[in-house]
């Protein structure tokens, strides 16, 4: 949309970006209004979605969770027809309302916790946070935390799980489908589940004396350190600096700083030695932990940032389409004479 997205943290909260990704304009006052209270009358789930969440066993990973959860609500749409319609828009803020509700209770009924239904007074940001940890959370800085790490992942170009929704919606199936599509795509370590990864190294980092340690023992062995590196940003992804830092004063406020002492020793030795810097899982995964969010709700948090992104991404391949089919170049026997052995 034309916009800085360091800019966009700065002066715009994440519900203006989504309407800037829906709308391709910035929202007035009036606009902006009129957004949140669409959004937040959409919050609720079907309770025939939440008797579903409890037959579901606990292991299954929360992006699977999430993915039946959207093909549910898709056949509760009764104007579901394939290809674009006018109503594409109205399906995307109706699903981007319900994707924290949806993220945050099937994971709290397949724990065995009370569900937290979605509160219209809370910001989507403190809404989302306090259904996730089961109490009312007003922190301005927290809010502020989770907020900006939504706007950072809201929209990035043609990543592999924005090709993913594009190639579906190209091939005219439905609003679900494409995003189903994007979230299996996401799912992925060497995509979205990077951050669920970078907890993984932090927790095996354990101390200061282990780290440096422990990640040269992983170069050595030539093994991916996750939350480094970009196939985009060969000299720093530009989203780092603006999550890190709110993150960093949060934890010395907190007295927390422990994962963020860990983190700059990885950096440190990723980028002197071999010239690789950080992407933005790395300081997001940081974050969420001191939030309190449990590690396998990072990338379902990732959904219901992008799914903004997506959205804007189906409806624009809706109003222009041609079918997405890559070709391949056969490098395969040479041609053999079809016939059988006697």
């Amino acid at each position: 949309r034309g916009y800085n997205i360091n800019d966009l943290c700065k002066h715009t909260s994440f519900m203006q970006t989504a309407y800037l990704l829906f709308n391709e304009q910035l929202p007035t006052p009036s606009q902006l209004q009129a957004f949140c209270q669409t959004e937040q009358e959409n919050r609720n789930l079907p309770d025939t979605l939440y008797a579903l969440f409890k037959d579901i066993p606990s292991h299954t990973h929360p992006m699977d969770v999430l993915k039946i959860g959207v093909s549910f609500l898709a056949t509760q749409d009764t104007n579901n027809p394939l290809g674009h319609n006018h109503n594409t828009q109205t399906k995307a803020i109706a699903l981007f309302a319900k994707i924290p509700t949806l993220v945050a209770n099937s994971y709290r009924i397949m724990h065995d916790l009370p569900i937290h239904k979605p509160d219209p007074a809370l910001s989507y940001a403190e809404n989302f946070l306090s259904m996730i940890l089961g109490k009312k959370t007003q922190d301005p800085e927290k809010t502020k935390l989770l907020d900006t790490s939504l706007i950072l992942y809201a929209e990035h170009g043609f990543n592999a799980s924005t090709f993913a929704a594009r190639v579906t919606a190209s091939t005219l199936s439905d609003y679900y489908s494409a995003i189903t599509s994007a979230i299996g795509t996401l799912k992925g370590p060497l995509h979205g589940g990077a951050n669920e990864k970078v907890m993984d190294l932090l927790a095996e980092m354990d101390a200061p004396e282990k780290a440096a340690t422990i990640i040269r023992n992983k170069l050595a062995k030539k093994e991916k350190i996750m939350g480094f590196g970009h196939r985009l940003y060969r000299t720093g992804d530009s989203r780092v600096a603006t999550i890190k830092a709110l993150g960093y004063a949060l934890a010395q406020k907190e007295d927390k700083t422990h994962l963020y002492n860990l983190g700059a020793i990885a950096e440190e030795i990723m980028i002197n030695e071999k010239g690789i810097y950080p992407n933005l899982d790395f300081p997001a995964a940081m974050a969420y932990h001191l939030l309190d969010i449990p590690i396998p709700l990072y990338t379902p948090i990732f959904v219901a940032s992008r799914l903004t992104g997506w959205s804007a991404h189906i409806i624009e391949q809706y109003q222009n389409n041609r079918l997405i089919r890559p070709g391949c170049l056969y490098t395969g026997p040479k041609p053999k004479i079809g016939r059988a052995h006697v």
